[in-house]
């Protein structure tokens, strides 16, 4: 028995390592939160009983590894991670007679940041507790954190780096690649920190919280931790939201704040309790991993026991294909669940999960719903063989530590989310309501294939509405938009089929050469677009490229049947045929400069963005500025018009 208790103690050992630096190191995820815990639960009592402590145990090895190409330094002093806990009683016999600060344990990235003579002079990453990564000049761009305060001797403090689910998922919609990358918020947080360009951390809306005080000479903290933390507040930081309590009130505070956390926009893993009293905190010491002056509570999962139905596989622009678990809906922390994502098949293996399973399931965080286990585990049966969306091939790829599914085919059109984000925008279809993150579910769900499919979305009224963040009121709207963009001009629908370099101003030239006519748009020819003024070669190859794809041809004369085409009739002269303008600065007679330039183009000039020999006028307010464009202009002899000079220009002419 003993034996096989070490040969455990050696797996159990392997299996969280190599689920730590998947996590940390490569921002995937092996095996959920609740399984790791349990894993680590199991390892934990193993070496008590059996009195041995492995060198590379997590129970001695805190946090991950430092890999990337940031620089190193050592902390100080060692930053230790939390003993914890899920009773509330044993709280209130860590708490005893003291009274105790309880705040947010917030899932982030803890940071410790070092001010002198009142500027940040130096941000390190916790990295392994031992040695962290130099992050300065990216702490200098996080959203809140004060780059100069009005202390002038040594701080230093630590604090959590955090990006909130809002941000979160606005940025997912953002990012390539970020099915692949980042599943959560801290993942996606210790992306942003460790970047080496600080100009992508400072998009990400990273937030600081502050939590400890280490260092702050010549101050009277009065030997209270509250006392610092208002300290803190003065000097410009956010600090972590916290409440004073005693062991008497231990447990209504605790579900003061296990109420709130379905409230907060920041990713909580559960509470941190430290004593108030400095003197005596540190008193008391430290194990070889944990301080004795904090303890960590961690939420007791509310967990519930349904039946697997299905695994919907859900492909994504990056060919990733996630398996996403539906079963019978329950309710979790005030909220009916039915779907979990599972990631990927990495973890659908170490769950080994089979339809008719039965299974566990919990919320993270008390946020996001997982499986924490699978009671029956009849085993992972039918990866799908092809795309969901497409039919095309798929195929099983290791990426670091994960198996993952992945659709094979390149026009794949879960890849193509951009494509349809550019249908939908204002100058094309303009159809409100559909985001890209709201296109990519329809198209991994099978609601849209093409682009006239969006004119059908009512055939899946029902599926829609019972979707997260739709409901009757948005599906209306949604439906209303979508009609709304049925009447539209034939430059616009042109526009929308994203051809290369097309923009709206070359749609409207080339419908205008063609008459509106759409068998004359399919049947031009590369040379006879060359001969229109403002084309040439390369759109000409890409225009006539496209509509070479029978695939296209259909695809568009199937959108077309959905659309109302109004008839360009204009009774306007075509006084700027083969006038090309340039328009900079502000104005005055119109909203803004893209009103200018639709009644130019409605008169048969042109607008570029920039000052050529081609350039018949350049309009600009301030006839007089020594900006590049008005240099530009005056070197190669162009006349530079005042807003006022171009409408008498345009009256003079149409008279």
């Amino acid at each position: 028995m003993g034996q096989s208790k070490n040969e455990r103690m050696l797996e159990l050992v392997e299996l969280l390592n190599k689920a730590s630096r998947s996590y940390y190191q490569d921002a995937q995820e092996i095996m959920s939160n609740y399984e790791y815990d349990r894993l680590y639960d199991e390892l934990q009592n193993l070496e008590k009983e059996l009195g041995i402590t492995l060198s590379n145990s997590p129970t001695v090895n805190v946090g991950y590894e430092v890999v990337s190409e940031l620089p190193k330094e050592r902390h100080e002093s060692p930053m230790l991670s939390l003993d914890k806990t899920k009773e509330v009683e044993e709280l209130k016999n860590f708490v005893g007679s003291q009274k105790v600060l309880m705040s947010w344990k917030m899932d982030g990235l803890t940071i410790v940041l070092t001010y002198r003579d009142g500027k940040l002079y130096k941000a390190v990453t916790r990295g392994n507790g031992e040695v962290g990564e130099v992050v300065t000049n990216n702490a200098k761009v996080f959203k809140n954190v004060p780059v100069q305060i009005a202390y002038r001797g040594e701080l230093i403090l630590r604090g959590e780096a955090v990006i909130g689910y809002h941000d979160f998922e606005k940025i997912n919609e953002e990012i390539e690649d970020v099915d692949a990358k980042y599943k959560n918020p801290r993942n996606l947080c210790s992306g942003s920190v460790r970047q080496l360009n600080n100009q992508i951390t400072a998009k990400r809306n990273v937030m600081f919280y502050a939590f400890t005080l280490v260092q702050a000479d010549g101050v009277d903290f009065q030997n209270s931790r509250a006392c610092q933390m208002e300290w803190l507040k003065a000097q410009g930081f956010t600090t972590v939201e916290y409440h004073m309590v005693t062991r008497d009130t231990v447990e209504d505070e605790v579900a003061k704040f296990s109420s709130e956390i379905s409230k907060n926009d920041f990713p909580s893993d559960g509470l941190v309790l430290s004593y108030d009293d400095i003197a005596y905190g540190r008193s008391l010491g430290r194990t070889a991993k944990f301080p004795r002056d904090s303890y960590a509570f961690k939420w007791q999962d509310e967990i519930r026991e349904t039946i697997l139905r299905e695994i919907e596989w859900s492909p994504s622009r990056t060919g990733l294909i996630n398996p996403v678990a539906i079963f019978d809906p329950v309710e979790l922390e005030g909220t009916t669940v039915s779907r979990a994502s599972v990631h990927n098949i990495s973890i659908m293996e170490e769950l080994e999960l089979g339809i008719g399973d039965k299974i566990e399931v919990y919320k993270a965080n008390m946020i996001i719903p997982q499986i924490a286990e699978n009671l029956t585990r009849s085993g992972v049966k039918d990866i799908p063989e092809r795309c969901p969306v497409c039919q095309g091939e798929t195929k099983i790829r290791q990426v670091g530590n994960a198996k993952a599914l992945y659709c094979m085919n390149p026009e794949c059109q879960a890849k193509h989310v951009k494509a349809f984000a550019l249908f939908v925008s204002r100058d094309a279809l303009n159809i409100e309501g559909l985001s890209e993150a709201t296109l990519e579910k329809f198209i991994s769900r099978g609601y849209i294939h093409t682009f006239a499919d969006i004119f059908h979305l009512d055939r899946y009224k029902d599926e829609i509405q019972g979707m997260e963040g739709f409901g009757e009121k948005s599906y209306r709207k949604l439906i209303e938009s979508v009609e709304k963009a049925r009447t539209t001009t034939l430059p616009r629908v042109v526009y929308s089929l994203g051809i290369a370099g097309i923009g709206l101003a070359n749609a409207k030239v080339i419908c205008r050469e063609l008459k509106y006519d759409v068998e004359a748009l399919l049947m031009v020819t590369e040379e006879e677009l060359n001969e229109i003024q403002g084309v040439g070669e390369v759109l000409a190859k890409a225009f006539t490229g496209y509509f070479s794809d029978a695939k296209h041809v259909e695809n568009f004369r199937k959108l077309l049947e959905e659309l109302t085409i109004l008839e360009e009739t204009s009774t306007k002269k075509q006084i700027f045929e083969g006038v090309n303008f340039v328009i900079t600065g502000s104005v005055t007679h119109f909203a803004n400069r893209g009103e200018v330039k639709e009644l130019i183009e409605s008169l048969g000039g042109k607008v570029t963005g920039s000052v050529t020999s081609k350039t018949n006028y350049l309009i600009n307010n301030d006839v007089t500025s020594t900006s590049s464009k008005n240099k530009k202009a005056n070197e190669l002899g162009i006349p530079i018009i005042s807003e006022e000079t171009f409408l008498e220009l345009v009256n003079q002419e149409e008279s």
